[in-house]
């Protein structure tokens, strides 16, 4: 997550369910092989770029898992609707 957006993430009040997530926030990252996203954050901790609140990973399904204090949680991306052209 890009640092501008991960400080009103942090103080954002927290939500159950999926969150919702912008493109622009974020910014793509290594791959990694783990067997959860547990896993993931256990290799990362120890790195140069650990896993912060408003990170999120990707699985090979496709599914988004967006870090939170309190664990992982299910993400996904807002697709803006686009507006019909005025004539």
């Amino acid at each position: 997550m890009k640092e501008s957006a991960r400080q009103s993430f942090r103080w954002a009040p927290h939500v159950s369910g999926s969150a919702d997530v912008k493109f622009k926030d974020y910014e793509a990252a290594d791959t990694l092989e783990a067997e959860n996203e547990y896993a993931a954050w256990a290799q990362l901790r120890a790195s140069e770029r650990p896993l912060a609140v408003g990170d999120m990973l990707e699985n090979e399904a496709g599914e988004l898992r967006i870090c939170k204090y309190v664990g992982f949680e299910a993400a996904r991306w807002i697709v803006p609707e686009l507006q019909p052209a005025q004539a």
